[in-house]
């Protein structure tokens, strides 16, 4: 990943830390920890890549996995070691690292890991490529994975609320029907990203090894309400809290998933029969 990617979360650590309690952030979590009780081994070794200041390390240290934590930006694994101190939890090993070169992590090693950041921010599909088989090679031969891009056909819909500008040129519209890819500051208020279609995804995602067991739009049926959700949580607090539950239990259904923010992929290094 590029330098400005690395300065971006190095300048936003608290802002990533803070980023999953927004309203329909909330949904994005609870449907990943949804993917994770579902896919997950009850017990081993799981290895967070990209996962910025420990949000979801420290759901699986509370589970009682043996967690690594491994994050291109050395302020949010600053963040992520004083959290779990002051929680009286302890990684397996924090780690500021690149997931194009897991070098640092011994082969066939981790019974499961998290994926949910590297591929939105890697523009080259090549280094793409080669981040997904250093993650193949991580895992143990029965291992499962998440692996999260940013799609397209989601971000249109959220678009007209977050970031309408970029409509202004038609063409700008149309080219969200693909792959999208944005370098330097070219996208406002985000670093050098890479948005992707489900089809492209899943063709990365095959080309490097890893086999797809099941794929889920994390954001479910509210993608793209996130005034909507703040209003909802504040003024009928029980009606969001519904919501919320119901949206993470539906983020594999299919009438759902091909057109939410986040795409999670779970794979595994061995096909499942």
């Amino acid at each position: 990943m590029s330098q400005l990617v690395r300065d971006f979360y190095n300048s936003n650590a608290v802002a990533e830390w803070q980023r999953l309690d927004s309203m329909l952030s909330r949904v994005e979590f609870a449907g990943t920890l949804r993917l994770i009780d579902k896919y997950f081994p009850e017990e081993g070794r799981v290895c967070d890549v990209g996962g910025g200041p420990g949000r979801y390390a420290i759901e699986l240290i509370q589970r009682g996995y043996a967690v690594t934590l491994l994050d291109i930006s050395n302020e949010e694994i600053l963040l992520a070691r004083n959290r779990l101190d002051e929680m009286g939890l302890a990684a397996e090993q924090l780690i500021v690292g690149d997931a194009q070169d897991l070098s640092a992590l011994v082969s066939e090693s981790f019974d499961a890991a998290l994926f949910l950041g590297p591929m939105y921010h890697i523009v080259e599909r090549e280094n793409r490529l080669t981040a997904l088989r250093e993650l193949t090679r991580i895992l143990k031969p029965a291992g499962v994975a998440i692996v999260a891009y940013l799609n397209s056909w989601g971000l249109i819909k959220t678009g007209i609320v977050d970031f309408p500008d970029q409509f202004r040129d038609i063409t700008t519209l149309r080219s969200m029907l693909g792959e999208r890819t944005f370098t330097g500051t070219s996208l406002s208020g985000f670093t050098e990203c890479y948005w992707s279609t489900p089809e492209v995804a899943f063709g990365e995602v095959k080309e490097s090894g890893l086999n797809i067991i099941s794929y889920a739009g994390a954001e479910s049926f509210v993608n793209g309400m996130g005034s909507l959700m703040k209003r909802l949580a504040a003024e009928n607090p029980e009606s969001y809290a519904n919501v919320v539950s119901v949206a993470a239990e539906t983020c594999e259904s299919p009438q759902y998933r091909d057109s939410t923010d986040h795409l999670h992929i779970v794979v595994s290094k061995k096909a499942i029969s």
